[in-house]
């Protein structure tokens, strides 16, 4: 399994609200499978704490809605992939778009994993799969730890990531929980999910960092640093209305879910 080109796009850390953020992942997939832009690397904060729910996630607790941070209602968007909903708060994510790869999904899907293994090796945490099955109840990505996630050796999840596919060409994005704020997850998730321990100098940048050196070795390639350029990034604006998602009106609460 290989990627078609050698020379990618490294998009720098970029922090942005979450519309955005989501509309540039997408734009950034579509404008690569018309070949437009070369395979992206880009990792980003989020600007405020911020909901993200999976594309066909429809159902979450009830007084999810009536969540508050600094006074100041949670803002929601849903992800272009799957999966469950992902509080984004003192978290990194990363954002990856490329073509060419060959063989089944999963395998590419663990293919891709492969530069985060390498580079959490480097900063001291050693990352495996999950070994628990998904379920189908909980809608919280952290939840449980399946084959699809990194886990630290204590069985803390420390990465969740999905993939979308147009074609031949893939996004894969996921959430790194660096400094999780505990007390609002828990108003989301309930207490049962720990944060990971992880050492205390392990900044955003950091980590971008040492991760952006591992895809370049893990995948043998080189990477132009190209931040989005005004066009760019009006272009992408103009979408993040998009993503957003208001609670109250746009999706299904689950009866009974807490």
């Amino acid at each position: 399994m290989t990627s078609s080109n050698g020379c990618w796009r490294l998009i720098p850390l970029l922090d942005a609200p979450g519309g955005f953020q989501m509309a540039a992942d997408a734009w950034l997939l579509e404008q690569h499978r018309q070949g437009l832009t070369p395979p992206s690397l880009r990792f980003y904060t989020w600007s405020s704490p911020t909901l993200s729910l999976g594309y066909h996630q429809r159902r979450y607790p009830r007084h999810w809605p009536e969540i508050t941070w600094q006074g100041q209602a949670i803002p929601w968007v849903r992800r272009p992939t799957g999966g469950r909903a992902v509080l984004h708060d003192g978290d990194l994510t990363y954002s990856l778009v490329s073509s060419g790869w060959h063989g089944r999904r999963e395998g590419v899907y663990r293919q891709l994993c492969g530069f985060l293994q390498l580079g959490w090796q480097e900063l001291g945490v050693p990352l495996g799969f999950g070994d628990r099955p998904p379920s189908g109840h909980n809608p919280n990505c952290f939840a449980t730890a399946t084959a699809a996630d990194l886990v630290t050796p204590t069985g803390e999840k420390l990465i969740g990531s999905a993939q979308l596919w147009r074609k031949e060409t893939v996004l894969q994005h996921g959430s790194i929980r660096l400094c999780p704020n505990q007390h609002l997850q828990a108003q989301f998730f309930g207490p049962q999910v720990e944060a990971p321990h992880l050492p205390e100098s392990l900044s955003p940048r950091r980590v971008a960092t040492t991760l952006t050196q591992a895809a370049q070795d893990w995948f043998g390639v080189t990477f132009t640093v190209q931040p989005f350029s005004p066009e760019e990034m009006a272009a992408i604006n103009a979408r993040a209305t998009a993503w957003r998602v208001d609670p109250e009106q746009s999706w299904t609460r689950g009866e009974g879910l807490r």
